[in-house]
């Protein structure tokens, strides 16, 4: 009897970082997600979600959100639900950006930086941003139907020399 392939349901991008030594500027990440059409899933995004706002299906939805890290673990989320994500939607890349306020910043400078993807207990990736660490940007994972229709992970850590609103244009680009 052959397995049958159910896809990604409900699945949390989790992302993590130290607050900013005294004296210094809050440090603020944020999560990105941008969704491309199956008709150009290398095009322009449809739509990008990122702070608290969420897609107008409500498919994707930020459910945490932090401006300084604050060290308490994973502090922001994004919450993707592939389960309900129209057939129209043929891909969704998901990054990460610091904001430039106060002077450039790498996942370099900062400390304890972490993203995790998880579907309920699993943890489907990973990632400390080290083989990032000069970039200002990163995109985390790519999230694709297969032919059934069933959603899947592709883990992408690449880093990007950009702020949030240029990363936002760019992290999609059909060399990624």
């Amino acid at each position: 009897m052959g397995s049958v392939s159910r896809g990604l349901g409900k699945v949390e991008v989790r992302l993590r970082w130290d607050p900013s030594p005294l004296g210094e500027p809050p440090r603020h990440l944020d999560i990105i997600g941008a969704v491309y059409s199956a008709d150009a899933p290398h095009g322009r995004p449809v739509y990008v979600v990122h702070t608290e706002s969420r897609s107008p299906d409500g498919t994707i939805n930020m459910s945490r959100h932090s401006e300084t890290g604050r060290g308490f673990g994973f502090v922001e989320v994004m919450v993707l639900e592939f389960d309900r994500m129209p057939s129209a939607h043929g891909r969704v890349v998901v990054g990460v950006a610091i904001h430039q306020d106060g002077g450039p910043r790498t996942f370099g400078d900062l400390s304890n930086a972490g993203v995790v993807v998880v579907e309920g207990y699993r943890q489907l990736m990973g990632d400390d941003f080290a083989q990032v660490a000069g970039s200002t940007a990163a995109t985390v994972a790519e999230f694709t139907p297969d032919d059934s229709g069933a959603w899947e992970l592709r883990g992408m850590i690449h880093g990007f020399d950009s702020d949030p609103v240029l990363f936002m244009a760019e992290m999609g680009g059909a060399g990624q």
